[in-house]
């Protein structure tokens, strides 16, 4: 079987997985389900992204972006992580990474993942933790003096969600990302039409409408909301890149969006 036609078959099954579970308590369960049957490997990539290397390793902005003052160790987010394959290479670039699933079974396959990639002895932590993304309840992990992430990845998270939820997920994230952090998006996937079932959910002009815009991501009204472009939400968009490389169910068109908080 050839990979796009186990792409092809993948997404399928997740769409039809999914089919009948409407609500968000559902969903939850769903991606629960999926994890405990061991069928992650429907939208596991074995790796991390080589899009987010590429930015961490060679833009120009990511070159200058954190300059480290000696006096506190930055911090990375990412939101439905799978395997965890991002929160290693995060940690790995010094960041004290940290991850959030939707399962035990997932929270433990993630962990078990990232310890065989990094030497956590030698740095910075690196650790997947079970809690809901849309409670704000968690963030005493932290300590009483967290002020939020400096860095924030989502990648697969956002296109896995409920249309409806794309409004509190960008709420959440202002909330969740420090005054002078960043959130860096790997808009995917952009080929999909916006009305076609998900998971994953396509996301063409969905981070403009709801990070800048302050809008809430449905299609039926993206297009207006976007070309109208108001500007009400709580970020502005610093860099759009499309990255040299990127897994081959992006089919070429994923973007990396690099948004900041309106001051």
């Amino acid at each position: 079987i050839t990979t796009e036609a186990r792409s092809v078959e993948n997404r399928t099954r997740l769409i039809s997985h999914f089919d009948d579970l409407k609500t968000r308590k559902e969903q939850r369960g769903g991606w629960a389900k999926l994890w405990e049957s061991c069928e992650q490997d429907l939208w596991d990539r074995g790796r991390s992204s080589p899009a987010l290397i590429t930015f961490l390793d060679e833009h120009p902005y990511c070159q200058t972006l954190f300059q480290q003052d000696g006096k506190r160790q930055l911090t990375a987010f990412v939101p439905g992580c799978g395997k965890g394959h991002d929160v290693a290479l995060l940690a790995c670039r010094g960041f004290d990474a940290w991850g959030l699933e939707v399962s035990q079974g997932a929270v433990d396959a993630a962990n078990e993942s990232v310890g065989a990639q990094i030497d956590s002895s030698a740095g910075p932590r690196a650790k997947v933790v079970l809690r809901d993304f849309f409670r704000e309840d968690w963030e005493t992990l932290f300590g009483t003096d967290f002020q939020g992430f400096d860095f924030i990845y989502d990648y697969i998270f956002l296109c896995a969600l409920l249309p409806e939820m794309r409004k509190d997920w960008a709420r959440r994230i202002s909330a969740l990302l420090s005054p002078t952090g960043v959130l860096v998006c790997l808009e995917f996937p952009m080929w999909k039409p916006l009305k076609a079932k998900g998971p994953p959910w396509g996301l063409k002009g969905v981070h403009w409408n709801i990070l800048f815009d302050g809008g809430d991501g449905l299609e039926e009204k993206l297009e207006i909301i976007i070309w109208n472009a108001k500007g009400q939400g709580a970020f502005e968009r610093v860099v759009y890149w499309k990255p040299p490389e990127s897994f081959e169910q992006s089919r070429g068109e994923d973007m990396i969006s690099i948004w900041k908080l309106k001051q």
